[in-house]
């Protein structure tokens, strides 16, 4: 069987306070975004287990990866026989798009569909948590207001139909870990669900991301690919999750691959429904 993980991006972020477990309380909405990966899971004939990955290359040690993890704590549960996991990575790694997160919540849906295991929604949301808040997000993928540690969620009405999307990341590399060292929680006056409301081109100067003051100042190159994508014409530009991919909403299909030197670039339509 085979599916196709997608990205999502975060629609501002506010960093509320620093929870007593060591996490954060935040709020983002989570928008799903049609930037794909490739999983494809068959059951092993010669009853041996394997994982091989194409594509973008994927660091540190493979025994960590999600799609493995996901495997393992529905083992736990389900006594599943041995697979062979084949994924074709093309979302970058440690970019705030959700990509190992994304590829940990289908492989738990794929394994699901596989196996017949009959799991209903909140089910496979309770195995997700597990992995990691994003991870939940990309069960029912739609976009959602995220709160708590950002595994809380609230569906809104949010159409962004006929919207171009660009999204550039950089060879820059974010350490989620720093990034929330740098942030000053504090709860804001306008809760980022009643800001997501007003015209997408009055998000430029309500709709905020906690992460980029900080990051800005260490990385200026960032800031810099914000700034390009306004003056290429976008009405919405941010940095996703804690970056350091940067997006822009368009109103018009446009074409950047000449503006970014030595980024990853991806652009394409923005839709609301699901994938």
């Amino acid at each position: 069987m085979i599916c196709f993980p997608n990205c999502k991006i975060n629609l501002g972020l506010s960093v509320i306070n620093k929870r007593t477990d060591g996490f954060h309380n935040i709020e983002t909405i989570l928008y799903p975004v049609q930037l794909f990966e490739t999983l494809e899971i068959i059951k092993a004939s010669d009853n041996k287990f394997s994982f091989q990955t194409s594509g973008l290359t994927i660091k540190g040690n493979i025994d960590n990866n999600l799609c493995l993890k996901a495997y393992e704590i529905l083992t736990a549960d389900f006594d599943l026989p041995p697979v062979k996991i084949h994924l074709h990575k093309n979302i970058p790694i440690g970019a705030g798009l959700g990509g190992g997160s994304a590829d940990a919540a289908f492989m738990i849906k794929l394994l699901n569909d596989l196996f017949k295991l009959f799991l209903s929604s909140d089910k496979m949301k309770y195995y997700a948590r597990q992995l990691g808040s994003d991870c939940v997000f990309f069960i029912d993928n739609k976009a959602v207001f995220a709160f708590e540690k950002g595994d809380l969620f609230e569906q809104i009405n949010l159409n962004l139909n006929n919207y171009f999307i660009a999204i550039v990341k950089p060879e820059i590399h974010i350490n989620t870990s720093k990034a929330y060292s740098g942030i000053k929680p504090v709860k804001k006056e306008k809760s980022i669900k009643k800001i997501i409301e007003l015209p997408v081109n009055e998000w430029k100067f309500n709709l905020f991301n906690d992460f980029e003051e900080p990051i800005f100042k260490t990385h200026p190159e960032i800031k810099n690919i914000k700034e390009k994508l306004y003056d290429s014409g976008a009405v919405y530009a941010a940095m996703s999750g804690s970056g350091s991919a940067v997006f822009g909403i368009f109103e018009h299909h446009i074409n950047i691959k000449g503006t970014f030197q030595n980024c990853f670039i991806w652009q394409g339509e923005l839709f609301r429904c699901s994938f």
